[in-house]
């Protein structure tokens, strides 16, 4: 590898390096410790001292200096990690740079051509892969030492590297931590005591930092049942931070199967870099505290003063500007938060030079002053080139609008006013139970209390996208929000004012897509939509229900990923109460793709997330029931309806919608929050329960209890209880509990919660994947003849292997065909490569280059959809057959898989996954799932009398695999002399009942002309022979009766031995063992005699083990009979064997049924398999 150059003082620095090759102006130098005389201490010594210094000598222990005659200054230019290497470099050197290197006559001159020509070389390496990186030269350094000492595939991206110390029980080992696209990779060389760690970004169960009392911060991961801790880091947040990314990005590619778009900046993971997973992470934080869509990414931020209307002052914070939006977020405690869309902004007046200031003008007569701008010139000239700027096609018709609305309409949102005439336009609220002005009963006057200080409010903040969102805003949030502005400051908080008028007309258009389609969403949204608030009018008529189903078939189309899960009805019923239809989808987009992400999916991981949060804030805030209950299980069981529905299906409608306001303005914060005061307010209760039955009868009536006295719903809308006197006297007023629970628990921030969520997915993902692989276990257990133990290892190496496929590319088969509705058995599937890898790896015989060819037979037999993939299953039941069947079923598969189309030549289907991505997704045929499930409970076990016969070419073929087999084996000879025997038995046998079978024929037809037949022929010397095979193994395919003494056809002449086809495959096949006997025991003689050509013959003379070529000759007679035998009969001359026949006659060779019964040691080869799964993979890719 080509560095830049450095200056080198000293050539041979403490007498650490040795020369090897020197001229006038380089020198070839090796490391001491490393080649020859590496041994002893000072080997020990040396790469001690490159390990703890990051020495590139560690890894490359051959380097190049570049020297001018008459200098002491040397340059290191090069260096490499073999002699090979650094040959190379040498070579280039001398062909390329010597001879111009006299024409010079300076040394000055000398060295600036050798530093610009290597300093070219670096240039033109790493343009393509290392532009990105902050410091190319030190990053290939570490690049090298990456590869040399892990020896992962060359496609593994490594994205950053520390300095740290691993900690092997009380033992510190300084080394140096690695993290990859994958991978989380260590290495330590200490005084000869080498530690190296791979542990995959997937099989992390936890990532948190730690502090004791000998550590004062540390990173401790879990992986594998197995704690790793490492310390002594320079920058541990940063660190931190992005080893959460890394394995949040791995769980999302690899277990969540997510596709990011083409454009997105983790789509290909060949090109990910520490900066684009800190540029990610800043935008995904960036939308999720302003509400922003998706596509917005944060481009500029500037530090300014914002003056304050309200409050008469200037507040520090930063403006944030992306793709069409400018934000603002104080940073002095005053938590105002303000977001401007581009869309608004009318115009920016001049800056004032003297106090760095800018005015953004927006439609509504209002004004932005910002201050202290340190790049104000900037920022001005971004924001008029953005309002200058054509609409784009998106914003066009929404900003028409703005422009010619006047200040009369200051007050309405953007995006409200335009609906399509297919939906509904008017909130269900207003048309079920439209208010009354002349109502003057209490409640109303309320009511109408709350309206006037929202006005008031608006008045002095702003109202619409651009409102100030201060703590003035959350009080009057957590006094409630008044009936009549619940749709607006929905949409509002959540953002969703901001998607809808990205996307217009979006959701008529998806209306219109998705009317008249049938899927499986399709079906369940029709089985809950009447389940949806049954006792609101509102959904007992068509109006609502009809409402309610467009949004969900809508959001079904527009995600099909999500597509439709329980609890979304009742959410979106909700919505439609207080929105109109267009808005209502779009707030269940907010709520299903950005509040509560991975909530809605077949794995509900997001709410389960929030649960283990939700558990963590338990032991922290509420003591005293994390000692009463030492297993939080419970409550996590109980609160799951919680998270889910918002609270919406355990509270009174009238007093969730009251937990929803609060919910859209703080987001999962507001949830856990009331979920604390509930269970404090019961907390007297739940101490004293003895069960946890008596625990949920607590919290259900605690619910039941729970009233909105202040709600203007009529009777008949409200589902709190009417109780006695008593009852009433000790109901809760959801007004008071929500104002508890930001009294006691508002002190919780949303930063804390995030990172919560980050440590605990780890954790939920992995017992998910253990429930998993406990369930896929549980099941195939039944079926084959494993341990538990060996079980769990195998599903570890499928699984891993899966991933193996996934790793290096970004649209892998097993991504774009995984269909998440199939059951657990299917999830984790492996394609024609992937599962040779294994079988490769897990085989019971000698490895050779024939395994690859059985390996693809094998493939082929056990995938019994023929859809291209094998599962768990199948691969057990193989595998179980491989290592603890009997002789009979092992040789049962071996003979099927010998049988067409299995054996069939390779074709270019092979490998192909035949599986739509969208199965799964459509209509279920529940007959068909019905007759399948009785088919494989009536299926029966295969009778060998079931097996069909096997043909010539295809016992060749047989006869080759079980000569491979045996290969490296103690007993290879005499195995392959009783191959020998059976195969020359077997084919004697066949010609002999075929002969007889023709004269019989012949004799039963006295008007056919007279044939010739050739002598029967003798049988061999007794050492080539065996025991005649049972008589229930008849060698012909029919049964016939011996010919009479006077048949014509026995008076003929013998013709040479040599035209009878049958026996002279059987002598060649007899030669294949005196090939194997003459061939050199570190040699497979089936792969020798393929590689070795030779003419096809067909004599009886044995060939001499130089010419070792007669399988060659076997696949020829096998494919051209014609060719290398005798004319055929009438009756054709090719031949075949029934199962029966093969194993009767392998069954007289007691060497063959050791060695087929033989117990194979199954730790020993799961263990190799883990060890050089990864290798195998890396030799592949290279």
């Amino acid at each position: 590898m080509w560095l830049k150059p450095e200056e080198v003082l000293l050539k041979n620095a403490l007498k650490l390096w040795a020369t090897v090759k020197s001229n006038d102006y380089f020198i070839l130098q090796r490391r001491r410790g490393y080649g020859e005389g590496s041994g002893g201490l000072a080997g020990l010594l040396v790469g001690t001292l490159d390990a703890v210094l990051d020495s590139t000598a560690k890894v490359a222990p051959f380097r190049i200096l570049h020297q001018t005659p008459d200098s002491q200054v040397y340059w290191n230019i090069a260096c490499g990690a073999s002699e090979e290497e650094i040959a190379q470099h040498w070579e280039w050197l001398q062909q390329n740079i010597m001879r111009t290197l006299s024409v010079f006559d300076s040394s000055d001159d000398i060295t600036s051509f050798v530093q610009g020509k290597i300093r070219g070389l670096i240039a033109e390496e790493g343009k393509l892969s290392l532009v990105q990186e902050d410091d190319p030269e030190k990053f290939r350094e570490a690049l090298l030492r990456f590869e040399s000492w892990f020896s992962l595939p060359d496609k593994e991206k490594l994205v950053t590297y520390y300095s740290c110390s691993y900690w092997r029980g009380r033992v510190p080992c300084q080394g140096w931590l690695y993290l990859s696209t994958n991978f989380l990779c260590f290495y330590s060389y200490l005084l000869g005591n080498e530690v190296k760690l791979v542990i995959s970004w997937v099989e992390i169960s936890r990532l948190e930092k730690t502090s004791s009392v000998l550590l004062t911060e540390s990173i401790r991961v879990c992986a594998g049942g197995e704690e790793h801790c490492f310390s002594m880091f320079l920058h541990l947040q940063q660190t931190f931070l992005l080893m959460e990314q890394l394995a949040d990005y791995a769980v999302r590619r690899l277990i969540d199967k997510e596709m990011f778009p083409s454009d997105h900046i983790l789509t290909d993971p060949l090109q990910i870099t520490k900066r684009g997973l800190e540029t990610h992470a800043r935008n995904e934080a960036f939308r999720a505290f302003f509400r922003l869509p998706w596509e917005e990414n944060l481009l500029e931020v500037y530090e300014s003063f914002l003056w304050l209307p309200f409050s008469y002052f200037n507040t520090l914070g930063k403006i944030c500007v992306s793709e069409n939006y400018l934000c603002f977020a104080s940073q002095d405690g005053s938590q105002c938060h303000l977001i401007i869309p581009v869309r608004e902004i009318l115009s920016v007046e001049k800056p004032d030079r003297l106090s760095r200031a800018l005015t953004v003008c927006m439609r509504g007569k209002r004004a932005l002053r910002f201050s202290e701008v340190r790049d104000f010139e900037r920022l001005a000239a971004t924001i008029r080139k953005k309002c200058g700027n054509t609409a784009s096609p998106q914003h066009s018709a929404s900003c028409q609008a703005l422009l010619e609305c006047g200040e009369d309409e200051e007050g309405l949102m953007v995006g409200q006013r335009s609906s399509s005439k297919t939906v509904s336009t008017e909130a269900l609220m207003n048309v079920f139970h439209p208010q009354d002005a002349e109502n003057l009963d209490p409640k109303m006057l309320k009511e109408k209390m709350k309206e006037q200080s929202w006005q008031i409010h608006f008045a002095e903040y702003g109202r619409g996208t651009s409102m100030f969102c201060t703590r003035r805003t959350r009080d009057l949030i957590v006094r409630g929000v008044p009936e009549s502005l619940r749709g607006e400051l929905w949409m509002l908080f959540s953002g969703a004012v901001n998607d809808m008028a990205t996307h217009p007309a979006h959701y008529s258009e998806l209306v219109e897509a998705s009317l008249g389609a049938s899927s499986l969403a399709t079906d369940e949204i029709e089985r809950d939509l009447h389940r949806s608030l049954p006792d609101h009018p509102a959904f007992q008529s068509d109006t609502g229900i009809s409402a309610l189903r467009r949004v969900l078939t809508a959001y079904a189309y527009r995600n099909p990923k999500i597509g439709y899960c329980q609890a979304m009805n009742i959410l979106a019923s909700v919505l439609l109460l207080y929105a109109k239809e267009e808005e209502a989808f779009w707030l269940l987009v907010a709520v299903c793709e950005r509040m509560l992400p991975d909530y809605f999916n077949r794995r509900i991981i997001g709410a389960l997330v929030d649960q283990a949060v939700f558990e963590d804030l338990i032991r922290e805030h509420l003591t005293q029931l994390t000692e009463h209950m030492t297993d939080l299980t419970f409550l996590s069981s109980v609160s799951l309806s919680w998270f889910l529905t918002l609270f919406i299906s355990v509270l009174p409608i009238e007093s969730a919608v009251n937990v929803v306001d609060c919910f859209f303005f703080d987001g999962i914060k507001a949830i856990l929050q009331l979920g604390l005061a509930t269970l404090d307010y019961n907390m007297d209760a739940l101490l004293c329960c003895s069960d946890d039955t008596e625990a949920v009868t607590i919290l259900n009536r605690f619910f039941d209890s729970v009233t909105n006295k202040d709600s203007p719903l009529p009777a008949t809308v409200q589902q709190a209880p009417v109780g006695t006197n008593d009852r009433a006297a000790q109901r809760v007023d959801i007004s008071d509990l929500i104002k508890e629970a930001y009294e006691k628990y508002g002190d919780i921030k949303s930063e804390e919660v995030e990172s919560m969520r980050r440590r605990n997915k780890l954790y939920v993902i992995q017992t998910l994947e253990d429930t998993t692989r406990q369930n896929v276990v549980r099941v195939v257990a039944q079926e084959v003849r494993f341990s538990g133990p060996h079980m769990d290892e195998l599903y570890v190496l499928f699984k891993r292997q899966h991933f193996l496929s996934c790793y290096w590319t970004a649209g892998s088969a097993a991504l774009q065909h995984h269909d998440p509705s199939l059951p657990y058995l299917e999830q984790y599937q492996l394609g024609l490569a992937q599962f040779s890898s294994l079988f490769l790896l897990l085989q019971p015989w000698s490895p050779g280059a024939y395994m690859h060819t059985l390996a693809r037979w094998t493939f082929r037999l056990i995938d019994d959809n023929h859809d291209g993939l094998v599962n768990f299953r199948e691969f057990c039941r193989a595998l179980d057959i491989l290592y603890s069947g009997s002789f009979t079923e092992k040789l049962k598969f071996l003979f099927k898989l010998h049988l067409p189309p299995v054996c069939s030549p390779d074709s270019p289907d092979d490998g192909v996954i035949r599986r739509s991505p969208e199965k799964g997704r459509g209509k279920v045929d529940l007959q068909a799932y019905l007759k399948q499930w009785q088919d494989e409970i009536q299926k029966k076990e295969e009778s060998i009398k079931d097996l069909p016969r096997i043909e010539q070419a295809q016992f060749i073929l047989l006869s080759k695999t079980l000569y491979s087999l045996f290969h490296g084996d103690p007993e290879e000879e005499a195995l392959f002399r009783a191959v020998a025997r059976v195969t020359s038995l077997l084919l004697r046998m066949e010609e002999v009942g075929r002969r007889l079978q023709e004269d019989s024929q012949a004799s039963t037809s006295p008007q056919s002309p007279t044939k010739t037949s050739p002598s029967l022929p003798q049988p061999s010397s007794p050492t080539k022979t065996s025991p005649s095979p049972p008589q229930t193994c008849s060698p012909s395919k029919t049964s016939v009766s011996p010919p009479k003494a006077s048949s014509p056809t026995k008076t003929s002449a013998s013709p040479p031995p040599t035209s009878n086809p049958a026996v002279a495959i059987a002598e060649q096949l007899e030669a294949v063992s005196m090939d194997a006997e003459a061939s050199s025991p570190g040699q497979d003689p089936v792969a020798a005699s393929e590689e070795a050509p030779s003419s096809p013959k067909a004599s009886s003379e044995p060939p001499s083990p130089s010419s070792s070529g007669t399988l060659e000759t076997e696949t020829e007679l096998a494919n051209t009979p014609s060719e290398h035998t005798a004319p055929p009969s009438p009756q054709g001359m090719e031949w075949s064997f029934s199962f029966e026949q093969i194993l009767a006659s392998l069954l007289n060779e007691p060497v063959l049924v050791k060695f087929f019964e033989k117990p194979v040691d199954i730790q020993k080869q799961l263990d190799r398999a883990k060890r050089d799964q990864l290798k195998l993979k890396a030799q592949i890719t290279k």
